[in-house]
Formats: structure tokens, sequence, C-alpha cells
């Protein structure tokens, strides 16, 4: 394989052989593939993109770059969740113990924050000892004897797809539905799963701002995934608002607790975590209707066998036990906490959800580089909704800060991306379409 003979019949639009395809990427793993061909390739395939076949290829071979994990000991079926991102977006923290008390095992590797959007890998990172990188001998008994297990992508798992993603970042070639779709596949491929449920968000908090663009990624994830044999059906939700009324790190632990203890569920929340969690169990064959896997979501929730699982997850990867009961004795809380009004009173007529995203990153909750450090403490708490009345006596969000000089500019940023007027236009569905393979 020569690297620019790969790049230069991709940049002429050709369809490369999945032997070309393998070869680059063990390239790339191995060093032999330079960042400036990287780069190259990643530009090629942004303009000409790739065939289905082909991005079966690139997924494979980025999975087959470092380790691929087997669960050959467990007895009951080994799925998981992936959702492109969003702002309030809390779902896996729920959903995971969810499944686990539903009889499924849940490896999920999850990702940190980038942009707007915050991270599950972070989120876990509030609480006190909660190993979000452990050992994958730590990792296997924690699935193995809790049911789920939350970490952080290790440096052994599809290995070349962190490097190309690198390269991607700094080179504008991001939003190329292929390269999309190998990277989120050949991490979960990488896990062993035997069933994988996709949440693609679409809305002016997604990467995917569009119905049309976002069934495109999602129909792209679902063939590709079933065609390197991961079978897997993605949903597209929602993501014209937050997701939640909280956004930050250790604020949506604490929500997820409140959820799974049964304190308060928010609607479009329960709707979308119970929908994912429905397709999993479908998938997993642990359920044999939408009906049957339904009600048996809401029993683990009412008995509290969910919330127990988190808690045992918690304890099982170093976090203190008995976690769920008093969250906030263990994580840290922003030493400042203040209700930000609306300039004016009236009706919440449009969220630019992007732009709540980014007051948590401009609070030092999010980051706009990987490296950058992340304060777990700061975020937004009780953000207003589409149609809510605000004023000074409902305030647009509770801002969770550090410094003075934070919370001036939170609040500049969260005051400019709310729509005060007289009627809301009306809310979307939360789940906006299902495709399957």
């Amino acid at each position: 394989m020569i690297p620019q003979e790969v790049i230069r019949a991709k940049r002429d639009g050709e369809t490369l052989s999945d032997d070309a395809i393998a070869g680059f990427i063990a390239g790339l793993t191995n060093g032999s593939v330079t960042e400036g061909q990287a780069a190259a390739f990643a530009m090629a395939v942004y303009f000409n993109d790739m065939n289905i076949g082909e991005r079966v290829a690139l997924t494979k071979a980025m999975r087959d770059s470092g380790t691929v994990l087997r669960w050959d000991d467990m007895d009951g079926p080994v799925v998981d969740k992936h959702s492109t991102g969003g702002v309030g977006d809390t779902v896996s923290l729920m959903l995971a113990p969810m499944i686990a008390a539903c009889g499924g095992y849940v490896p999920m590797i999850s990702g940190r924050g980038l942009g707007h959007t915050g991270g599950t890998y972070d989120k876990f990172e509030s609480i006190p000892g909660y190993l979000a990188s452990p050992t994958m001998d730590l990792f296997r008994t924690v699935v193995r004897d809790v049911g789920c297990a939350v970490i952080g992508q290790t440096p052994d798992l599809a290995p070349a797809d962190k490097r190309l993603y690198g390269i991607r970042d700094v080179t504008a070639t991001v939003e190329s539905i292929g390269l999309i779709t190998a990277s989120i596949l050949s991490k979960k491929l990488a896990a062993g799963l035997q069933g994988l449920a996709m949440d693609v968000k679409c809305g002016n908090g997604a990467f995917m701002p569009t119905l049309p663009k976002a069934r495109e990624l999602a129909r792209s994830i679902a063939k590709v995934a079933t065609g390197a044999g991961l079978p897997t059906t993605a949903l597209i939700t929602d993501m014209d608002r937050p997701l939640a009324d909280a956004a930050g790190n250790a604020v949506e632990v604490a929500y997820a607790i409140d959820f799974l203890t049964g304190v308060r569920r928010e609607p479009r929340m329960q709707e979308v975590v119970i929908a994912l969690c429905m397709e999993m169990l479908l998938l997993g064959k642990l359920a044999p209707t939408k009906a049957a896997a339904r009600a048996q979501l809401q029993a683990v929730l009412d008995s509290g066998a969910a919330a127990e699982k988190f808690d045992k997850m918690v304890a099982g990867l170093g976090g203190p036990t008995g976690f769920i009961d008093q969250p906030w004795r263990h994580m840290e809380q922003a030493p400042l906490r203040v209700a930000i009004t609306s300039p004016k009173p009236g009706t919440v007529t449009g969220i630019d959800t992007r732009a709540v995203g980014m007051v948590v990153v401009a609070l030092g909750g999010g980051r706009t580089r990987p490296q950058d450090p992340v304060d777990h403490a700061v975020g937004l708490t009780s953000l207003a909704g589409l149609g809510d009345a605000v004023g000074a006596d409902r305030p647009l969000a509770i801002v969770h800060a550090r410094t003075d000089a934070q919370l001036a500019i939170a609040t500049e940023l969260l005051q400019t991306a709310y729509r005060i007027g007289g009627r809301p236009k009306a809310a979307p569905a939360v789940v906006l379409d299902r495709i399957t393979a």
C-alpha cells in the first residue's frame, strides 16, 4: 500500500478497495502514514465521500487497529447506546443502569465534551474517586458483576480513530458523514457489542441541525453498523432546546440521580430515555414487544432497581459507597449560585441551544480544546423551557459559577440565548424518526 496512491484515488473520486483502506489505516496506526497524508486523506473523503462498502471497510479497519473486547462469559446480551451530543443530554447516566436492571450488559465507552456539547466522561469525573479510565480487568469485572460500567476511551481501543479524529479536528474535516460514521462505530465495534441504539440529535444545539442531514447520518450509521455485524437502530431526537433543565457536569449527575430515584422525571427526558432503552431491550431480545419493554423499564425505575445499579457501578469504579443517598456530600458545588432573570418579562418563544451550551463552556464547565481542564462544579440548573413565562418570579436559569467575572459573562450569554415574546412556535416531537438498516 502506497499512501499517496490511496489519497490520489479518493481525490479523483474512485472507490477504494477494502485492502487499500485496511493498509492505509494500518499505516496510520504504526506511524508509516504521516499526519500530512492522513489530513489529505480526510480532505479527499470530505469532498468525495465514501459509499457504504467503503465506510464498512474503514470502520472495521479502525476497529481492528487495537483491542477488540469479547464478552463470551456474559449470560445476557451486551448492548449499548451512543449519542451525537447536545446540551443537557444526561441520557446515558440513567440508561445504562436501567438496562442492567433489566438483565442486559452495558460496557459503555464514553467521550469527553468538546465545543458546546457535554461529555459523559466529564460528568462521571465529577464523582470523587470514580475511575473513568480504569484497567480493562476492572472494567470487565464491573460490567460482569453490576451489569454496566461507563468509562472513557482507552488507548488500546480503536487507536487509529483517535489519531484520525485529532487530525480531522484541526483540518476542518469533522463534518464528513462517512468519517463520523466510522469514528463512532469503530469504538462501538471494538467494545464487542451485540446491539446498538443510536441517538442522532437534530436541531440548533446539534451537530446535525436539519432533519435531512440527521436522517443521512442515521441511515449511514444503521447501514454501516449492520454491515459490520452490529445490529443497530437509530432514533433522531430533538435538540432545538436543552433536553434537561440542567447543563454542566456535577449538576447533571445530580439530575440523573433525581430521575433514577423518582424525585422528578421531566417528560421530554423520560420519553427519550425510555425510547432508547426500549430499542436496546428489543435488540438484545430481553423483551418481545415495545409495550413489554416499556413495562419492564418502568418497573425497574419504580422498584429502585435501576438506582441501585447506578450506585453499585459508582462504588465498583472507585466512587463513594451510597453515593445516590447524598450526592452533594461528595461532589463539589460552585461557590456562586445566582438566579438570572430575563431583561423583559414574557414567554420563551425560542432557545439558541448551542449558545446555552457555550454558557457552560464560558463558566469553565466545557472545553474548546481536548486538553483543556474542566471545572465540574459549574453549570446551569432550572433552565426555562419553551413556552415558560419568565420574569421576576421565574428566572431563565440558576447559574453555578466560580467567580464574579464568569457570572457576568454567563449572564450576558444566557440572556442572549433566549428569545422572549408573546407566543412560542409549536414544539416538535421529541423523537422525530426511527431508522433501521
